[in-house]
């Protein structure tokens, strides 16, 4: 499959090309970096607190992520498609979001509160409900600097939001360990975790400020109306979204009790960290480069892009899928406190759902780009009903931590699925794309016949052989085209050490920067 081709000159598409690998790259190592540390850190925090704390902690972040895409309403990722296209009209769009994302905050808090009222009392443990009040604080503060942020990767200029992401991380984690450590339970924790994003939001706002921009405080309805109209999809799909993830813990601590719900959050926990490591920093890097891409010539370009993404969410997440499916025992074994030795039958379950969600993510966005926020919504909607009677079903009939997971998996695969159905642009080719598809899982297969051959003997021998079976076939087999190995090459060569891997690895392809 050749990279189709376009009205605009090769030359600028190529330089685009690489300034996307970059904006990858910067933002894959700057969430190395913060995830693998806030990974680390919940995995230590789990061992540190007990499995009922541990249970509440889960519980208030898990009402607190169904609260929070009211005040982002989608809003985000309006303003970076719109501002990437206007640059010149980003104060208007700072000072729109500023005074819309604050009202929206009013909102969200009175149902963040109700919320934990109710799950507090099903639980009968007051606790949720107070830490629940003092975390729906931090929604304002992160949304002010994730407004910033927006603004900042609407212009491309992903280098400054990684290092302020890094750094407020490591802040977060160091003052949330001296508030444990110190014995101040979770209210130090959230305490601590409020301090952190106020320090994010004003370095954010300041590089704002710093080069001159300030929010134009004239209101133009034209532009909160349009951030509204075209947000308020996004927004109900964001929040039927978590109501996917968290609805498991949630719904666990209401109905089971607490310690089943430490067992899912910390599944979770761990899900959630490949998950950002490995899709969410590319989507969001990709994503202003694809909107431009869908405006020019035939849109080509831009169904090509969303093809080769897809093929590399599942070649980076299948082989994961299976490590943790076949070791899970002894994953937790070595690495979770003995208290958490349950998490082993959750985890296989939520790593098949990371490579479904991480698959549908891709055409998530491409929708969105597409302007069909609203037929997301309805398949979203369509999810979301098929996990409330699983839910029903396997929670209250058989009252296993593992039924909701299940019933978040089937939901994702019915999204994706429609998604799938629905789905059309010049460039992308449903044949190719299922025939690349077929041969990674059948190189899968037979890395899985490895681990459970070699590891039947050694489940760390079993792993590095499985991968390295993969790995090898990845790069021997016509597992790739020619073009998803021209751009991952740009990807490798704009990543940090990019030029000392190029004296070893060399396509005949131009590197315009």
């Amino acid at each position: 499959m050749e990279v189709p081709p376009t009205d605009a000159n090769p030359t600028d598409h190529a330089r685009d090309m690489r300034r996307a690998a970059r904006n990858i790259s910067v933002l894959m190592l700057a969430s190395i970096i913060s995830k693998g540390v806030i990974f680390i850190w919940q995995i230590i925090l789990s061992g540190l607190l007990s499995d009922i704390d541990y249970g509440v902690y889960s519980t208030v972040v898990a009402l607190g992520a169904v609260a929070a895409p009211i005040v982002n309403f989608g809003i985000g990722l309006i303003a970076i498609r719109e501002v990437s296209r206007k640059p010149q009209l980003i104060g208007r769009y700072w000072a729109a979001m500023l005074y819309t994302q604050t009202a929206l905050f009013g909102v969200a808090y009175i149902g963040l509160v109700i919320g934990g009222l109710l799950v507090s009392r099903s639980a009968a443990n007051p606790d949720i409900l107070a830490l629940t009040a003092i975390a729906g604080i931090s929604l304002l503060i992160d949304v002010i600097g994730s407004i910033s942020n927006d603004l900042l990767i609407a212009q491309e200029r992903m280098t400054i939001t990684a290092a302020v992401e890094i750094g407020s991380m490591l802040l977060r984690v160091a003052l949330v360990a001296m508030a444990v450590l110190a014995g101040w339970g979770l209210i130090g924790l959230y305490a601590m975790t409020i301090a952190s994003g106020v320090v994010r939001a004003v370095l954010l706002s300041g590089v704002h400020l710093r080069d001159g921009l300030r929010p134009q405080w004239s209101t133009d309805r034209s532009i909160v109306w349009g951030l509204l109209t075209n947000g308020w999809p996004l927004a109900i799909n964001a929040i039927i979204a978590q109501v996917y993830d968290q609805s498991d813990k949630i719904m666990t601590t209401s109905i089971i009790g607490e310690v089943y719900t430490s067992y899912i959050g910390l599944a979770y926990t761990i899900k959630l960290g490949i998950t950002e490591l490995l899709s969410t920093t590319v989507v969001m890097a990709t994503y202003p480069i694809m909107s431009r891409y869908h405006e020019e010539g035939d849109g080509r370009m831009f169904g090509f892009m969303v093809e080769k993404l897809a093929r590399f969410m599942l070649l980076v997440s299948l082989p994961i899928a299976l490590v943790f499916t076949v070791f899970a025992q002894p994953i937790v074994e070595q690495f979770l406190a003995e208290k958490y030795a349950p998490v082993a039958g959750i985890l296989p379950i939520y790593m098949w759902y990371t490579v479904i969600s991480m698959i549908g993510a891709i055409f998530a966005r491409a929708l969105l780009i597409q302007n069909k926020q609203r037929t997301a919504l309805a398949i979203r909607v369509a999810g979301l009903m098929l996990n409330l009677v699983l839910n029903a079903i396997l929670l209250f009939g058989f009252r296993d931590p593992r039924g909701v997971v299940i019933a978040t998996l089937s939901a994702e695969a019915l999204s994706l699925l429609l998604m799938m159905q629905i789905f059309r642009a010049p460039g992308f080719d449903w044949s190719t794309t299922l025939a690349g598809a077929l041969r990674i899982l059948l190189l899968g297969a037979a890395s899985a016949v490895i681990m459970l051959l070699i590891g039947s003997l050694n489940p760390w021998l079993g792993i590095v052989a499985g991968l390295l079976v993969y790995a090898i076939g990845v790069m021997l087999l016509p597992v790739l085209h020619r073009d998803d190995w021209d751009l991952l090459y740009r990807v490798v060569m704009a990543m940090p050490g990019g030029t000392i891997i190029r004296r070893f690895w060399h396509r005949d392809i131009q590197i315009t920067t």
